[in-house]
């Protein structure tokens, strides 16, 4: 039975008050995932790299560099496992919501699995998760006294901008989360109508297309996180 695709995720069951959404499985699927890669690539780490170890090292060396290019040695140690943490975790959800049997295996007539940020709820989580260490980031580099006056001045014209500045600051997480959102439920829809349309060949080039998307989308949320980190933590000039 084809099932539509729908905004909502679907609810499998309860634990107590709190609704397993299929999406929310999959997000566990996909921690547990990342967990047992990272565990078998440093279990026995050797000088001389092979195998997954090389692989994510190269991974990891080219992450590193791109971060450190853009906000700097000692920021780049704090922001990097912050914000390819990132990467990887909506780099392999992209992924893995390509794999046969989403949307198809269902558990009491619900669809069992289903791409997590085809779910505004799990993007817009991420989205806040990026602004609150943004914040916090900003507040460690600059001390609350600094960081305040990026928003608040005695100065009218000053005054002005930073409250734009504060609009601006709630308009990155609906723009981080739409984006994202936006982007693989589209996917999600066309992939789910070839299909439904055509069984074999056809649908093949979407699927590799929805792969480039699926990474683009993950280095874009990444390297905005990025931005954003190594904006909001610098000084402004002197305001007066």
């Amino acid at each position: 039975m084809e099932h539509a695709i729908v905004l909502q995720p679907e609810i499998l069951g309860y634990f107590k008050n709190l609704p397993i959404t299929n999406t929310l499985l999959v997000s566990w699927i996909t921690m547990v995932i990342l967990i047992v890669l990272s565990f078998l690539a440093t279990r026995k780490v050797q000088m001389i790299p092979s195998g997954l170890q090389n692989l994510f090292e190269v991974f990891v060396d080219f992450g590193y560099t791109t971060v450190e290019g853009l906000a700097g040695v000692k920021k780049a140690k704090v922001f990097f496992p912050i914000v390819f943490t990132f990467f990887l975790y909506i780099l392999f959800s992209n992924w893995l919501g390509l794999l046969p049997g989403f949307a198809t295996i269902t558990f009491e007539k619900q669809p069992l699995l289903r791409s997590v940020n085809s779910d505004l709820n799990m993007t817009l989580g991420l989205a806040l998760v990026s602004a609150f260490l943004t914040h916090a980031f900003a507040i460690r580099y600059l001390g609350v006294v600094d960081y305040l006056r990026k928003w608040f001045t005695l100065n009218p014209v000053f005054l002005f901008v930073g409250m734009m500045e504060l609009v601006g600051e709630v308009t990155k997480i609906v723009s981080l989360s739409f984006r994202l959102f936006g982007n693989i439920f589209a996917g999600e829809v066309v992939l789910a109508t070839v299909s439904g349309i055509f069984a074999f060949v056809a649908p093949l080039p979407f699927y590799f297309l929805e792969i480039i998307v699926g990474f683009v989308q993950a280095a874009v949320f990444m390297m905005l996180t990025l931005v954003f980190m190594v904006l909001l933590s610098e000084k402004h000039a002197e305001q007066h």
